[in-house]
């Protein structure tokens, strides 16, 4: 289970990085703290089905992108 954790975290954070935004902007977008998202980056927190919308949605990428197994 963890590493899947870390492989969509790490979808997450290449997908942050190629829109051009911080940790601190996408957890603005998504409305959580930017420890969320780093933790979420890292595979250390299980996203809900909501943050991982709202993570899809503010990085303009379809939520299956960011899930595949």
């Amino acid at each position: 289970m963890l590493a899947r954790r870390r492989v969509i975290g790490a979808r997450i954070r290449a997908a942050r990085t190629d829109a051009g935004l911080t940790q601190e902007a996408l957890a603005e977008a998504v409305g959580i703290d930017n420890k969320t998202v780093h933790r979420i980056e890292y595979g250390v927190s299980d996203p809900t089905l909501s943050v991982l919308l709202g993570l899809a949605d503010a990085l303009h990428v379809s939520l299956a992108d960011l899930v595949r197994l």
